[in-house]
C-alpha cells in the first residue's frame, strides 16, 4: 500500500475549468490560495498564462504573467489576474483567460505565499515553499558565474527544476533526474518552449548535482546571466502524491504501464529522445478511460486536442498509455513524466479507486 501523509492533494494542487465571460468574474473552487496559476484556453488557439506569488504584480496591478510556449520575458498587465483569494482569483477581461463563451483550464499550485529571503546558495533568493507537497517558488538575480548555487527551501534534493529568465526573452529550461541514464545535472535539459530533444548545449548546471538545501547554475544567460531576473519552479516526490519518472515505450495500444503509487490527476510527459510535443493530461477535462482523451501542449497555443489513438488511462496506482502515438508510447523510446494526484490510502484510511 503506499500510504500519505497528504491525505486530500486538492488541497495543494487542484484543476479548474470555467468558461469565459468577456467581463470582470471570479472563478472559485480551488480550494486554497494558489500561488502558482497556469492557464490555458482549451476551446481556441491562444498563449499559456503563468503567474506566481513570488514574481507577484506589476505597477498596473496585475499580476506578471509567462507563457511556456513562448520565450518572451514578462510583462506588466494592464489586464489579466489582479487578485489570488481563498478559493480562486479574479480575473479581467483577456483572451488567454476570459474571452466570452471560451472554455479554460485553470492549473493551481499552493507553495506559502510570496515568500521570504534564503541565503542558503551564494546567490540569495526568495523562496515560497511547501515542504508537505515538495514544491517551491524560487525567485534570484544571476551573476553569471558557472556554479554558482542557489537556495531551494525543499530540504531535501529536488528532481524537478523548471527555470525561466524573466527580463529577456530566453528558453524555458526543464531539469528532470531521470532525463538521462547518465548524470541528468551534467548540463541536461529539455525545452518547455519547444517540441526538441533532450539537449546538453547550453551550461545550465555547471555539472554540479543539486542537494538538500541547494541548486546550481552554469554561466549560460539562460539560467545565469549578470543581472538577469530568473524563477524557477522546483519539485521533489512525495509518495502517493506525486512522482517524477521515466518509462520507456512499447509502440503498442495495450500501452506501456506507468506506476505512480496514487491515482493521478494532472500528467505532463515529454520524449526525451526526439522532437515530440510536452503533452499535458488531467482527469477533468476527459472524464472517463478506454476513449481517446484530450490533451493540451505546454509547448504550443494549440486548442484542446483528442488523442487519435487511445490516449491514457487514469488508473488507481498510475497511468497506462493506449496507443501508439510517438508523442507517449513509441516503441523503445524515452519519456519523463510529472504527476500528481491521490493517495491509493493516505493516514486516514480512505482509499482512491480508479475511475
Amino acid at each position: 500500500m503506499a500510504y500519505t501523509t497528504i491525505n486530500k492533494s486538492s488541497l495543494h494542487i487542484n484543476t479548474n475549468l470555467y468558461t469565459g465571460t468577456g467581463s470582470n468574474q471570479n472563478i472559485t473552487g480551488t480550494g486554497f490560495a494558489a500561488d502558482l496559476i497556469w492557464l490555458k484556453e482549451r476551446s481556441h488557439s491562444d498563449y499559456h498564462f503563468l503567474c506566481d506569488n513570488v514574481r507577484g504584480k506589476g505597477s498596473n496591478g496585475h499580476y506578471y504573467n509567462l507563457s511556456s510556449n513562448a520565450t518572451g520575458a514578462e510583462s506588466n498587465q494592464t489586464t489579466g489576474i489582479n487578485t489570488i483569494g481563498s478559493d480562486g482569483f479574479s480575473i479581467t477581461a483577456r483572451g488567454e483567460m476570459n474571452e466570452n463563451g471560451h472554455t479554460y483550464a485553470s492549473w493551481n499550485w499552493k507553495a506559502n505565499g510570496s515568500g521570504s529571503s534564503n541565503t542558503a546558495g551564494g546567490i540569495n533568493s526568495t523562496v515560497s515553499v511547501n515542504t508537505t507537497s515538495g514544491f517551491s517558488i524560487i525567485k534570484y538575480t544571476g551573476n553569471g558565474s558557472n556554479g554558482s548555487s542557489v537556495g531551494h527551501g525543499l530540504g531535501v534534493v529536488p528532481q524537478v527544476l523548471i527555470t525561466k529568465r524573466r527580463n529577456s526573452a530566453d528558453e524555458w529550461i526543464v531539469q528532470h533526474y531521470k532525463s538521462t541514464t547518465g548524470n541528468p545535472w551534467d548540463d541536461t535539459y529539455c525545452v518547455l518552449n519547444t517540441t526538441a530533444a533532450r539537449s546538453g548545449q547550453k551550461s545550465v548546471s555547471g555539472g554540479y548535482t543539486p542537494n538538500a538545501n541547494e541548486f546550481y547554475v552554469g554561466n549560460d544567460t539562460v539560467v545565469n546571466g549578470s543581472g538577469s531576473s530568473y524563477v524557477t519552479y522546483a519539485f521533489v516526490g512525495k509518495t502517493g502524491y506525486s512522482k517524477f519518472n521515466s518509462y520507456t515505450g512499447n509502440g503498442n495500444a495495450n500501452g506501456t504501464f506507468v506506476y505512480t503509487g496514487f491515482k493521478p490527476s494532472w500528467i505532463m510527459i515529454k520524449r526525451t529522445d526526439g522532437a515530440n510535443q510536452w503533452i499535458m493530461l488531467n482527469n477533468k477535462m476527459s472524464l472517463y478511460n478506454n476513449n481517446t482523451g484530450d490533451e493540451l501542449y505546454a509547448d504550443s497555443n494549440a486548442a484542446q486536442n483528442s488523442f487519435t489513438d487511445g490516449g491514457a488511462d487514469f488508473l488507481s496506482n498510475g497511468f497506462k498509455l493506449r496507443g501508439t502515438n510517438a508523442s507517449v508510447n513509441g516503441n523503445n523510446m524515452n519519456y519523463i513524466f510529472m504527476a500528481f494526484g491521490q493517495s491509493i490510502v493516505g493516514t486516514n484510511n480512505v482509499p482512491a479507486t480508479a475511475r
